[in-house]
């Protein structure tokens, strides 16, 4: 008789068991991570892990002691925290949760187009005060307005798609830009920076993509122009941006991601003008998120056992 197959071990967070019970393939035996210290602990054991995002947070060096990983998974879209040169050095692939929230988060940005152009921050302080306002803060109207969104992939796309809606003028940045599709390549689009109302930055957080938006760029911006930030707070220059809202050199920012997170108190961004900071809740404002993402996990899982395409999966050398 054959020797048995030894099983898949795979370590998964604790807090989603009841998305996975059920549900495993078979020849999987799962390995629960319930606390941070579970996961240290396990990850010499798995052949595949998705360790939990907190446990990543506060130390990386789970991997040192993953010697059998083979693939390893996140939640979330952003892999800039993880050590990609000792993934791809082991041999390890790596997938991520891109695509999963987002519809979410391309709900906020758009909603960062709309109080920018509406400035309901200054209806809702207004409010706050009792102050009945006899005219309107914001008088910017998306119907025939610009916008730019600087990286067309899950949430780029979903926003693109948005805005248009609203009969707004929608260009984009991609890396492959398609001829007559209204996109740019990433070293096209820095010069027309002055044509749009709106600048969304939703491209990948990579060295490349670090301060995208440049000094340069937000010289050329119009004075009434927003610039929106739901990717990651290093994209955009911050002290060229801050000088610019102080000088009223740009219409204002709505930045749902900093550099760095969290902003301490005295960070000068509290304080600039015109600017709305959303303490990264975008991808946060949703009920679905740990659903989706257990759906994306199962689905990877069982073609990995089957030697098919992973969904998401990183090129290590690319860093996306």
């Amino acid at each position: 008789m054959g020797e048995t197959a030894k099983p898949l071990i795979v370590g998964m967070p604790g807090h989603l068991r009841h998305h996975f019970e059920g549900r495993l393939p078979d020849g999987v035996e799962p390995l629960y991570f319930d606390t941070v210290e579970a996961n240290f602990e396990g990850a010499s054991k798995v052949d595949v892990a998705w360790f939990d995002h907190r446990a990543q947070q506060k130390n990386m060096n789970v991997f040192a002691h993953a010697d059998r990983l083979r693939w390893t998974h996140v939640i979330g879209a952003g892999i800039e925290h993880l050590p990609l040169d000792t993934l791809r050095e082991r041999g390890v692939r790596l997938t991520n949760g891109a695509g999963i929230n987002a519809s979410v988060v391309a709900e906020y940005a758009v909603m960062g187009v709309l109080v920018g152009a509406k400035r309901f921050d200054e209806v809702v302080r207004a409010h706050d005060r009792a102050e009945w306002l006899p005219d309107s803060p914001g008088k910017i109207e998306l119907e025939g307005a610009r916008a730019l969104v600087v990286g067309l992939g899950h949430i780029g796309g979903k926003i693109a798609d948005r805005l248009r809606a609203f009969e707004m003028r929608v260009d984009a940045v991609r890396n492959n830009p398609r001829p007559g599709d209204g996109t740019m390549g990433p070293h096209e689009w820095q010069e027309k920076a002055g044509d749009y109302d709106f600048i969304i930055v939703a491209a990948p957080s990579t060295e490349e993509t670090r301060a995208l938006v440049d000094a340069a760029v937000i010289a050329r911006m119009k004075p009434t122009a927003w610039l929106v930030n739901i990717a990651r707070g290093p994209l955009i220059d911050r002290e060229p941006m801050i000088e610019a809202l102080r000088e009223g050199r740009i219409g204002g920012a709505f930045l749902d991601v900093t550099d760095p997170e969290p902003l301490t108190p005295d960070d000068p961004l509290w304080k600039a003008p015109n600017t709305i900071v959303t303490m990264h809740l975008s991808g946060r404002a949703q009920t679905g998120l740990f659903r989706r993402a257990a759906d994306l996990f199962l689905r990877n899982l069982d073609a990995y056992m089957k030697g098919a395409p992973l969904q998401n999966e990183i090129d290590l050398a690319q860093g996306y």
